[in-house]
């Protein structure tokens, strides 16, 4: 009867491994932004939204071309190593890059809005938007009131 128990035992240990191994992982936020290409898009089309916006554009007037293309690419990589791509972000970090700078809150807000506007237009999915905006939130303690 021991024997049986064992046996009984060791055979559903057996199906709920088997089980729990061919349950694939879920996607990283990376993959479900769409990946690099997706992320680049969505990045540009948030600066746009940001040059253009009242509310924060000041910050940006009178930057070089070559200084924009390298605030994307620094903001692309970011989020596609915060949300687990193969990027690697190799720009300052946020207490450095915003040193001096004395942003406030009313303008981190702005600046959220503008990314939120950029999400809901490439129909980034609500999940896939709070994941993001809560890594990024991370962050705004580096930045606002630097």
């Amino acid at each position: 009867m021991r024997l049986m128990s064992r046996v009984v035992l060791m055979a559903v240990v057996a199906v709920v491994l088997a089980a729990c191994a061919s349950v694939p992982p879920e996607p990283t936020l990376y993959q479900r932004l769409g990946g690099r290409e997706a992320i680049k898009g969505l990045v540009d089309d948030f600066v746009a939204n940001v040059a253009a916006d009242p509310r924060v554009n000041s910050r940006f007037k009178g930057l070089q071309p070559a200084a924009i293309a390298k605030l994307q690419t620094n903001l692309s990589d970011q989020i596609c190593d915060a949300t687990g791509g193969p990027c690697a972000y190799l720009g300052k970090e946020m207490k450095a890059a915003h040193a001096g700078m004395k942003i406030v809150d009313a303008e981190w807000n702005a600046t959220v809005e503008d990314l939120v506007k950029s999400l809901n237009k490439f129909k980034v999915g609500a999940k896939e938007q709070q994941e993001l905006l809560a890594i990024l939130g991370t962050m705004k303690k580096d930045i606002v009131g630097r």
